[in-house]
């Protein structure tokens, strides 16, 4: 009688404790990027971009048409943008952080789109030829933007966006004439107390 021969099944190799310990890190990295905040929104970058939207209201009033005022806001805009970016990207290197971590990432998603549409409208209404409406647009969707990547960062983020967005509403009922002081009012004041306040809390 034939004796047939049954291989048994091989153990499984051992898992090594440096692949175990590094699994582990990365789970406990992870964990802390998806319940972390971001951090690096600049206090000074925002008192600094406060103060060149009062400029520009200034330099804003005295333009003869409606145009050259859209075109000094957006001027405004472009150098708001770069000071943002330029003390953001400070801010996140002196304090270890990076741009592109998990809080970084989501609040950038979260921020970018309401600017987007903020943009898109913007060159409807001009090519409308209504600049009325275009105050309360952007402080509402300047805000809306603040409000939901400040879901993402520090606590007193979302609540200067919800500033923002009821100036903004606020703009959208009164005369165009007034929009000008709206502006300076939410770019400038607000960009200045809550900049300040934020760099007093939570460093510069």
């Amino acid at each position: 009688m034939a004796f047939q021969e049954y291989s048994r099944p091989r153990p499984a190799e051992p898992v090594g404790l440096d692949d175990r310990a590094r699994d582990n890190l990365r789970f406990i990295r992870e964990t802390m990027e998806r319940a972390g905040s971001f951090t690096a929104v600049p206090g000074w970058g925002g008192v600094a971009v406060g103060i060149t939207a009062l400029g520009a209201a200034v330099v804003a009033s005295r333009q003869s048409s409606t145009l050259a005022w859209l075109m000094a806001w957006l001027c405004e805009a472009a150098v708001a943008g770069c000071i943002a970016a330029w003390t953001t990207f400070n801010k996140a290197r002196a304090t270890g952080s990076s741009l592109f971590s998990g809080p970084g990432r989501r609040f950038v998603y979260s921020f970018a789109p309401p600017l987007f549409v903020g943009a898109v409208l913007t060159l409807v209404l001009a090519r409308m030829g209504d600049a009325q409406p275009v105050p309360g647009v952007w402080l509402l969707l300047y805000g809306t933007g603040v409000v939901t990547g400040g879901a993402f960062s520090i606590r007193i983020v979302p609540l200067m966006g919800l500033c923002f967005m009821v100036l903004g509403i606020v703009a959208l009922f009164c005369p165009w004439s007034w929009g000008n002081a709206f502006l300076a009012g939410g770019f400038g004041a607000l960009h200045i107390v809550f900049g300040g306040l934020i760099a007093r809390k939570y460093g510069g």
